[in-house]
C-alpha cells in the first residue's frame, strides 16, 4: 500500500517499532483523514491488500471481543 510505504520511509530510523509507536502513528494519520479519503484509500487497494485488510480487521475485532469476555468472567480458585 502506497501510504504504508510513505509512512515507513518517513519514520524509518525514528521509531523502535513498538506497538505503542505504531499505534500512535496510525492514530495520528487517521485523525487527519475524513470518510471520503478513507474510502478512496480502500478503493486503491489491490484484491490481495483488501483481503488482508479485511482479515486483519476481523482478527483484531475478534481478539477485542474475546478480551472483553475474559474481563467479565468471574475469577474462581
Amino acid at each position: 500500500m502506497k501510504l504504508v510505504d510513505e509512512i515507513f520511509e518517513m519514520y524509518k530510523g525514528k521509531i523502535r517499532g513498538s506497538q505503542e509507536d505504531l499505534d500512535m502513528i496510525a492514530f495520528t494519520i487517521l485523525e487527519q483523514l475524513d470518510h471520503r479519503e478513507l474510502l478512496e484509500m480502500v478503493k486503491e487497494l489491490s484484491e490481495d491488500e483488501l483481503a488482508y485488510f479485511i482479515r486483519l480487521y476481523i482478527v483484531e475485532s475478534l481478539k477485542g471481543r474475546l478480551e472483553r469476555l475474559e474481563d467479565t468472567k468471574p475469577f474462581y480458585h
